[in-house]
């Protein structure tokens, strides 16, 4: 398979379309994450076709963030995209995105936008709407793929999709990582390797909180399994529930599987990785409703996710895990 390169939405549209089009959008540097977005959507493409973007949209970046720095690698792109499967990749210029200057009409990203990413970065998601929105118009797919590492991106997008009656089927990918655990991300060039063993406490702090509710789940089950009595408290004694001061005063305040205590065993590490050399500087840990981006209270049932921000030196990263608690018994 030979990707074509194409740089008009003229030169796309003129292509003859025969079954599905899936679309993909970057901002390019791309790596084994955005690899594994153009697999699956060659695999839901299925005879038709995929259709890489590779557009560093201005819009945005806020007033001292990296867009003059953030790295342009279009020939490794499309080298990239072509061994993952991709017919097109779709590189337009600024001023095809954006004929005659930056739009006066743009989409808002509502109350949801201004929460976490939102609230450390102001009007950075009515950036990320506008441009998909655009290239949503654009490629006109069938399909568009997203990876689930931007987690409230891809919850605002679908939330557009619906809100705005857009005839696109949004899939989430999974986050890919590392073999040790970091989210693969093309800031992840710009960490020194002192910076990058800092750079481990996002994850591991996510896994931490992932474990904590697991073991909590387990304990659920457990709990229904004897009275709500003394003999409850033994039983759950029994299957370690003391731990580190922090993380029992955190699991004393909550039911079994309750957010306080996963919120806890994720700050754990992220207080640690704070006295590193260097230091990792929190932005924000979160737990919150995968719906609208508010954080879940304590007898949350259903679907969270577990999100982190933060600074390693200049650059800054995000990352989270998606988790399920139980019903009450």
């Amino acid at each position: 398979m030979t990707t074509v390169l194409l740089n008009t939405a003229e030169e796309l549209h003129a292509r003859v379309r025969d079954g599905r089009r899936a679309v993909v959008m970057t901002m390019g540097a791309l790596h084994e994450g955005h690899a594994t977005l153009i697999r699956t959507a060659r695999r839901l493409a299925g005879d038709g076709e995929v259709v890489v973007t590779v557009f560093v949209n201005p819009l945005q970046f806020g007033a001292g963030e990296d867009l003059d720095r953030y790295p342009r690698t279009l020939d490794a792109d499309i080298k990239l995209a072509e061994q993952a499967g991709a017919d097109a990749v779709f590189a337009p210029a600024v001023d095809e995105v954006y004929p005659g200057g930056e739009p006066q009409v743009r989409i808002g990203a509502g109350p949801m936008g201004e929460r976490l990413e939102g609230a450390t970065r102001p009007g950075h998601f009515d950036g990320v709407l506008t441009v998909v929105a655009k290239l949503l118009h654009l490629t006109r797919p069938d399909v568009a793929l997203f990876g689930q590492k931007d987690a409230q991106q891809l919850a605002l997008i679908r939330r557009m999709v619906r809100d705005l009656n857009f005839g696109v089927e949004i899939v989430g990918v999974p986050t890919v990582r590392e073999a040790d655990g970091l989210a693969l991300s093309s800031r992840n060039r710009y960490l020194s390797a002192a910076e990058r063993r800092t750079a481990l406490a996002l994850s591991q702090a996510l896994f931490a909180g992932g474990d904590r509710h697991a073991a909590q789940e387990a304990l659920r089950a457990r709990a229904r399994e004897v009275p709500a009595t003394h003999a409850r408290a033994e039983a759950l004694s029994a299957l370690g529930e003391s731990r580190a001061a922090a993380d029992t005063h955190a699991v004393a305040k909550a039911d079994p599987g309750g957010p306080a205590a996963v919120r806890a065993a994720a700050r754990l590490v992220l207080d640690d990785a704070a006295r590193l050399d260097p230091p990792l500087v929190l932005d924000y840990l979160a737990l919150v409703d995968p719906s609208d981006f508010t954080e879940v209270p304590d007898g949350h049932t259903g679907e969270a996710v577990l999100a982190v921000a933060a600074r390693v030196g200049t650059t800054r990263l995000i990352d989270n895990i998606p988790l399920t608690f139980g019903a009450a018994p």
